[in-house]
């Protein structure tokens, strides 16, 4: 799949609402400045349109850190992972969306979904 088809599904995936924690927001910004080596103003917008999209922007809280910390233990997740985990578990959703951690892995009621990967099915 091109990158180019991977942006559809992500921006459909966005259209759909939803929550994201401050962490996804962090690495969004991780990614499009070192890796993409984006210019600020186009980070800037680009979150800006990221964070109008979603429904929710759910704080890295103590409790959130808490979950992350003993997911991050029990399940040799790397910690990152982990409060994005947490995240959606405090949250209450029924499914993750990554392309970084294992498609139908779950934890607790929350179930990872790659979504390029069921974008393929």
């Amino acid at each position: 799949m091109s990158d180019d088809a991977r942006g559809v599904v992500a921006r459909d995936r966005l259209r759909d609402g939803g929550v994201v924690s401050t962490q996804v927001l962090n690495e969004f910004v991780r990614v499009s400045r070192k890796k993409l080596r984006l210019d600020w103003t186009i980070v800037e917008a680009a979150l800006m349109e990221f964070r109008s999209l979603v429904d929710e922007v759910r704080p890295v809280a103590v409790s959130t850190h808490d979950i992350a910390v003993s997911l991050a233990r029990e399940n040799a997740l790397d910690i990152y992972d982990a409060l994005i985990v947490a995240a959606a578990i405090e949250a209450g959703c029924d499914r993750l969306l990554s392309e970084d951690l294992q498609h139908r892995r779950r934890f607790g009621d929350c179930v990872i979904v790659n979504p390029f990967r069921e974008a393929e099915l």
